[in-house]
């Protein structure tokens, strides 16, 4: 199996939407709005291959991720030992596509839990209610932002884009990306897909304003099979609730064809895993890493 690899590109987006739309379980990581906006960061590229997009990433380790496409009607035994040949480290495995490796009896492989690459899922329905104790807090600070401040919920359209990218700039002084590569690396992210806004189907958001002042703005992608992901999700500090106020807001008025929340994953970080845990996951998207053996 020879994989040439080229830099993701728009030209091929509803090509591979269509490819992702065969899979089994749609992670997040595999959205291409996150591969295309991310792509310097981690130098992915992809290759397609006898109905299948491979995906590399070259920094900060040469690693592949899952194929892409039809899982269920691949000779997986004799694709996964040409791919230990091209590269055998392979990350961000679904789990549906790793039972499927093993119903066909391929066990030369080591496998280990990637739980930092987990994403949450989450009902729409109960983040839109914040209804019981368990959603108390976030309730709370979603009534005091509605009660103090004079907010207008706007769908995110192109003409959001300019105000959007003001509140990143601003976002990014009080936040010091500078100082933070990731922070850095989220900003560039950012900056590619409200630059391109209008090419990117399913894409959608919302942004909360309070006088002319953007208080907070959400970028999300509604997936092939009908889950959404959030992308990106901003709030000004000076607002108090404005995350939680555009959390539900958008979920509220512009999402209401999507029953489940893709919320991405923690990355180990243990501040982010107690925030994502606190809105009650009724699910996660687990993944692996796979050492492949030819």
């Amino acid at each position: 199996m020879q994989l040439s690899f080229e830099p993701i590109n728009l030209e091929r987006l509803d090509s591979y939407r269509q490819q992702l739309s065969r899979c089994g379980q749609i992670a997040s990581d595999y959205s291409f709005i996150n591969l295309w906006s991310w792509g310097e960061e981690y130098g992915l590229q992809w290759a397609w291959h006898d109905q299948l997009v491979w995906i590399k990433q070259t920094h900060p380790i040469e690693a592949l991720w899952a194929p892409v496409g039809d899982w269920r009607n691949a000779d997986w035994p004799s694709i996964l030992k040409a791919a230990a040949a091209c590269c055998p480290r392979m990350i961000r495995v679904p789990e549906v596509l790793l039972e499927i490796w093993k119903s066909q009896g391929r066990t030369a492989m080591e496998i280990s839990e990637a739980r930092e690459h987990w994403d949450y899922l989450y009902d729409r329905q109960e983040l839109v209610d914040l209804s019981g104790n368990r959603f108390h807090k976030k309730k709370n600070l979603l009534n005091q932002f509605k009660n103090k401040y004079e907010s207008r919920y706007l769908p995110f359209g192109p003409e959001m884009v300019a105000h959007a990218k003001d509140m990143q700039e601003d976002w990014c002084a009080w936040r010091d990306c500078e100082g933070n590569d990731t922070l850095t690396a989220e900003n560039k992210a950012i900056a590619k897909v409200l630059d391109n806004w209008q090419q990117l189907p399913g894409v959608t958001g919302g942004a909360l304003r309070v006088d002319s002042t953007l208080a907070a703005y959400t970028v999300a992608e509604v997936m092939p099979d009908d889950s959404l992901v959030i992308h990106f999700e901003k709030g000004n500090p000076a607002y108090k609730g404005s995350y939680q106020a555009i959390n539900q807001m958008f979920l509220e008025n512009d999402a209401s064809s999507c029953k489940l929340v893709n919320r991405e994953q923690d990355l180990g970080d243990e501040g982010l895993r107690k925030s994502k845990l606190s809105y009650n996951p009724v699910d996660f998207v687990r993944k692996f890493k796979v050492a492949l053996q030819a």
